[in-house]
């Protein structure tokens, strides 16, 4: 018989309704064998090894993070130019830059660094909304080079700030007829491009950052959400798991020891096929490639911009500030079509919809695939879905649709979306948990990292407290219990994954992954629930340390 190990600690919170609460854990063959009572468990498996190290902390099920991106492991190849400070994955600090003058300096030292003159330089993080001065915009990046191609992504991944010798060499001239391309009161372009076909353009001269190797990135993916807890982490829609080459390199780091969590990856429009029908032909194959450390087969779409970028969809009144609505990457129509397929082919769907307009179009199009091709248990996940009403949510409800909610948001912009984006009506209910509770939406809470950094406890802390940056309760009916936090980053996050058989809770027959925690997050005050130390994972029975943060560094 193999040998099993007793985890005891000092509190066990399993998510188990039928045992809430432990001191012990048995572990046979990277599972759960038993929870509860130390005295019980150790009479319910017969003779095993009492593990001690985790004694005096508190035990959850390992935290899931439900929408991230390879982006947070590939761009720190690259300069960081946002606000805040952000951790790496490497455990240092990367310190944010207040102003433009600031970004320029990074940006200039990071050109005189590159030995090729004619190298793009690609820069990533920017966020205007944080600074006063004005936008980023072409003859500001001209100060950095006038000759060397320079893209600079904005902290949405939906807009994105070059210089004039990206723009001529990509040929985006006044007569440049492309969405998102933004032209000047002389009808010449800015150096802003909004969204993914006017992002592309520049991107074929900066160049594809997937163009490199995506072994350490992927490395570096782990390694942030190891720190974070996470146990399971997500890429939503942005690996290239169509192209063989990369399928079998992603397959074989997320399979070594090195690679410290299991790995969710979607399959994107952002590669391969355009088609529907291809999609789904390729998501089905994906699934079957699955690994116990990589689970593939279900598909992203999206559909609008970001809402900080003014290029979500909203509904009437649109815009607070008076801009203009948003920006279609998949429309309606499309959508339709793209559900219906998917629907039809029993591939789960995860839909991209940060304004309300959009969440309007996710829903028409899975009310029409039920109508044609009905399922029960699809799990259609309404991304983002940060201004969606109450009545939108009730229709979630009856159409089985889920929701991942960017409780972040509300943290990091609230204040923004206050007072310029959409208002302190429509703000109060953003990221709205307590209505998802409240008429039964599953959801789960998440980081889209790289957007903001992964960080379970501190999602969970923005669905609690909704505490904005200046310290404003934005929309205090929306909070939360902790309770309810906790289950949406793990229970809730594996649901809307469909792996809520396998991990999300402690009980008999799943996967031993775990988190494990310093303090209880269920008896610190809850304005303190971000700060509670992360001390370790458990991966299918192994625990990992995770190591303490280390000096700041500029970057």
């Amino acid at each position: 018989m193999a040998e099993t190990t007793i985890f005891l600690a000092r509190k066990v919170i399993t998510m188990d309704p039928n045992v809430p609460e432990a001191n012990a854990i048995a572990v046979r063959e990277g599972r759960i064998l038993s929870a509860g009572p130390f005295d019980r468990v150790l009479a319910a498996v017969g003779g095993a090894g009492v593990d001690r190290q985790f004694a005096d902390k508190v035990i959850l099920p390992g935290f899931v993070e439900a929408h991230a991106h390879i982006l947070e492991g590939i761009f720190w190849q690259f300069p960081y130019a946002g606000f805040i400070d952000r951790r790496r994955p490497d455990g240092t600090t990367a310190e944010g830059a207040t102003t433009n003058e600031a970004i320029v300096t990074r940006l200039r030292r990071a050109s005189a660094a590159m030995p090729d003159p004619n190298q793009p330089l690609f820069a990533w993080g920017y966020d205007p909304l944080f600074l006063s001065d004005e936008e980023l915009t072409a003859p500001i990046l001209d100060t950095v080079s006038a000759t060397r191609p320079i893209y600079v992504m904005h902290a949405s991944g939906h807009v994105a700030a070059v210089n004039s010798a990206l723009l001529e060499a990509a040929e985006i001239t006044a007569s440049t007829n492309v969405e998102g391309v933004v032209k000047g009161a002389d009808g010449n372009p800015t150096g802003v491009l909004q969204e993914t076909k006017a992002m592309n353009l520049g991107l074929r001269v900066a160049g594809s950052p997937f163009a490199g190797d995506l072994r350490q990135p992927l490395l570096n993916l782990g390694r942030a959400a190891h720190v974070a807890g996470v146990t399971t982490v997500t890429d939503l829609g942005t690996l290239p798991l169509a192209n063989p080459a990369s399928l079998q390199t992603i397959t074989e780091v997320t399979s070594s020891d090195d690679f410290p969590a299991r790995l969710a990856a979607a399959h994107g429009l952002l590669f391969g096929s355009h088609s529907p029908e291809r999609v789904a032909e390729e998501c089905l194959a994906l699934g079957a490639k699955s690994t116990d450390k990589l689970r593939m087969g279900f598909a992203k779409i999206i559909t609008d911009g970001s809402i900080q970028g003014f290029t979500a969809r909203l509904r009437w009144p649109c815009y607070h500030n008076g801009a203009a609505n948003g920006i279609w990457n998949v429309d309606p129509e499309a959508l339709r079509a793209w559900v219906a397929e998917l629907h039809r082919n029993r591939i789960q769907v995860h839909i991209h919809t940060n304004g309300d307009e959009a969440t309007d179009a996710a829903l028409d199009a899975l009310e029409a695939a039920s109508r044609e091709a009905p399922w029960d248990d699809h799990r259609l996940v309404l991304e983002h879905n940060q201004m969606a009403s109450e009545a939108q949510f009730r229709r979630m409800k009856a159409l089985g649709a889920c929701t991942n909610l960017f409780a972040n948001h509300v943290y990091y912009w609230g204040d923004i979306h206050r007072a310029v984006t959409i208002g302190p009506d429509r703000a109060n209910r953003m990221d709205a948990a307590a209505s998802a509770l409240r008429l039964g939406v599953p959801f789960s809470l998440h980081s889209d990292a790289n957007v903001t950094p992964i960080g379970p406890l501190f999602a969970a802390w923005c669905a609690v407290n909704r505490r904005t940056m200046s310290n404003r309760v934005l929309g205090p009916e929306q909070c939360i219990p902790v309770m309810d936090a906790l289950r949406a980053v793990t229970l809730g996050a594996a649901y809307l994954l469909r792996m809520d058989d396998e991990i999300g809770s402690i009980e008999t027959g799943k996967r031993a992954d775990l988190t494990v925690l310093g303090e209880d997050p269920l008896a610190v005050d809850p304005l303190e629930l971000k700060d509670v130390p992360v001390v370790a994972t458990v991966l299918g029975g192994v625990p990992q340390p995770v190591p303490a943060p280390k000096a700041a560094a500029v970057f």
